[in-house]
Parts: C-alpha cells; structure tokens; sequence
C-alpha cells in the first residue's frame, strides 16, 4: 500500500505525528538509553503537546502544566551530571532537544532556557550550596530558572552590557536593563549578567524571586515563540548577597563559555523544526488530490520532497557528528556555531517549502507547519545570529577578524 493509498481522506488528521524520518538509518547507531531518551521524548510530544499546543501559542499563553509535566518526565537537564538531573549523554540530549522542537518552539525553547542556560550557567559556574539548592527542583520544573544577559542596547555585541553590580559590603546592588529575557516574568531564580564595578569584569548573579528592584514586563505582539514569555526587566538597586555571586563566573570569557554549550542545542532545535514541516508535507502530500490524483503523485512534487529531505538528512549529520566530537570533550565554539548557522538557515528554506506546498491550508494553525515557520526565526536570531556565527567562524578560517 502507498503513502497515497493508506492515509485517510481528512488532511489534517493527524499531521504533526512523526514519520520517523531517518533516511541515513543513523537510529541503528543508537544506545537502549539514547532510544529511551528519544522515544519518551516523542511520546510525550504526540501525548501531551500536540493535542492542545496551538491553543496555547494563538492565545500567546505560556503552558505551565506542559513545561512541569516535562520535568516529571525526566527530561530537563541538558546533561549535567548529578544534583537531580537525569543521566544523558550529548546525544541524548540532543536528541530530547529535537524532538521536543518538533512538537513545538516554545516548549523547546522553554527547555533551553531552563535547563541548557539557566541550569547550566549554576552547574558550570556555581558553588556547591548552589547547585545543591536550585539543581534538584529546576531539574523537576518545580523551580523555572531564567538567564538575563541581553540589553536593550546590546544583542550581538552583548560582551558590552551596560548592568552593573556594585560591592557594598556583604552584598552586590545591581543596576540596569535586560530585554528579550526567557521565562523573566515567571523564574524563581535569574542569572543576571552584570558589569562589576571593582574590576569591570562581567559575572554572573542569581537574583530570587521577589527581590526588591526586580520589575519585569512581559514582551506582548510576538509573532514567534507566542507560547513562552520574554521579558524587558528593569533592575534598580536589586540587592543580593555576595554569596549569590556565581563564583566560577570571573569575566565574559564564562558566559561564552555557557553559551557554547547551548549553542549546539541549537542546531538540533533546528533540526526538530525542519523534520516537523518535511514530515507534514510529506504526509499532505499524500492525502491532498488535484487534478485528479495525489500531490505525490506529480514529478515536480517528488522533486521538492526530495529536496527537503537531502536538507534535513545533511542537518541530522551535523548533529550527529557535534553530538559524537561532544562525547569526546572536542567540542569547539566555531563548530557549534557552524552547525547552529547552517541549520537554523536550511531549516528556514525547509519550512517555506512545506508551507508553499500545503497551499493555503499552509498558513493555518492545523496543519502545524505556519507554527514552525514563525518559530524558526527566533531559533534563526537567539544565542547569536547567522552573521555572527559566520563571522567566528570565518575569524577562525582565516586569522582575519572582520568584527570587533
């Protein structure tokens, strides 16, 4: 029986659920725990997201029952090892961050926030009375933990963050602005980024929940990412102890340190967003008839899903290969910067694909793929953009810095 022949006569029906696109057959690869990692991943995607995601994403509302059921599952961690978190090699947790893309961007986005720089920047850069009291609970979503680097004034060049933090005794008083601020609204505990007044060095800071000083707005009108909040965040006079100093944190080169880290996450976000809109118009494709026959049946239809999927095949292999040289502890800046530059670009040219093949019923909420087009431009912009990436990169190549 054909793909044409087997699927049933309504178009949306089902479309999101995963095709298990593995053209390269690198699944066999995979360990028992790396399957596990993969396949509750999946289940909880097709269980629990997608029933009821695109309620939440038009509504603009962030899911925190799905965000906690996430935690419950066993799936926030990002790798760390210890402290509550469960146990995940660099594949694995890639392979977490793919799949839970392919459900969604927000939630997706939600888990790198939360686990891949807010947890991250506590186990890389925190003492051991840090990690012990925030690791556990954030591992399990019982405490939503944020990271305020970005100014309004400085994305790209965040390395000249204007935040300063103050010595004044026993404490630190920080002062100034952040914007585009994951979970800034919601965070039990935010990693501020600030500028120390001492030795102009930038260190990071956790600032609890209800700390006098610490306003943040909700960014409203997104196009992207509707289902999990950004903030602006004001911060005046927010005063913390000194022993909420992260103190591995001693000068930028720790927070790109951090970033380094989740910057590969990215290239599998990517990933999960592109396997989502190929899958979606291959099974659309299927079912759609015009002029008679199945899409699928026209050579030029062929043509385009094949296409597709030579970009979503070379993207699993830049994946793959970051998570291996991860394994290995070889993992350097500019390679996961390459693979996040090239797979947030193909997976953009993948998702205009899908939804000019859909037609019209492209741009609606159902057919999941409008959703992931709009959610690809964040991934496309966050933890630093395809001019950056490519700028490092070509410093790299070359010894020549085109950028300050």
């Amino acid at each position: 029986m054909t793909l044409a022949e087997g699927i049933g006569n309504d178009l949306a029906e089902g479309i999101g659920r995963a095709l298990s696109t593995d053209y390269f057959q690198l699944r066999e690869e995979l360990s028992p725990e790396q399957m596990d990692h993969l396949l509750r991943t999946r289940a909880f995607v097709e269980d629990r997201v997608l029933p009821v995601i695109n309620g939440y994403w038009e509504r603009a509302e962030f899911p925190r029952e799905l965000a906690e059921e996430l935690g419950a599952a066993g799936l926030v961690g990002d790798g760390i090892e210890g402290y509550g978190c469960p146990p995940m090699d660099h594949l694995s947790a890639g392979l977490v961050h793919m799949e839970l893309n392919r459900g969604d961007g927000s939630l997706g986005t939600f888990l790198g926030v939360q686990a891949g720089l807010a947890m991250k920047s506590i186990a890389m850069l925190g003492s051991e009375e840090q990690k012990q009291r925030w690791l556990p609970p954030m591992a399990r979503c019982e405490a939503l933990g944020a990271f305020a680097l970005t100014e309004p004034d400085h994305g790209s060049d965040s390395i000249a963050l204007e935040t300063s933090a103050r010595k004044d005794g026993d404490s630190y008083v920080l002062n100034g602005s952040k914007k585009w601020i994951g979970n800034g609204t919601v965070a039990d505990v935010v990693v501020v980024w600030a500028r120390d007044t001492d030795d102009g060095q930038v260190k990071g800071f956790l600032v609890e929940k209800g700390t006098p000083g610490y306003r943040a707005r909700r960014i409203e009108g997104k196009g992207s990412l509707r289902a999990v909040w950004q903030a602006e965040i004001e911060l005046q006079d927010v005063r913390v102890p000194a022993e909420n100093h992260l103190p591995g944190s001693r000068s930028f080169k720790d927070t790109g340190a951090v970033l380094a880290t989740t910057r590969g996450s990215c290239a599998w976000m990517a990933l999960g967003h592109a396997v989502a809109g190929y899958e979606a118009a291959l099974t659309y494709a299927g079912r759609r008839k015009q002029f008679g026959k199945p899409l699928v049946e026209f050579q030029l239809i062929q043509e385009r899903l094949v296409g597709m999927l030579a970009k979503v095949t070379a993207m699993q292999l830049y994946c793959r290969r970051l998570a291996d040289l991860g394994m290995a502890g070889r993992v350097e800046p500019t390679l996961a910067g390459l693979a996040k530059a090239h797979n947030t670009s193909t997976a953009r040219a993948v998702l205009a694909e899908a939804r000019d093949l859909l037609g019209g019923n492209g741009i609606l909420l159902d057919f999941h793929v409008i959703r992931h087009m709009a959610d690809i431009e964040s991934i496309h912009t966050f933890e630093g953009t395809e001019t950056i990436q490519t700028l490092i990169v070509g410093r790299d190549i070359t010894g020549a810095s085109a950028f300050a």
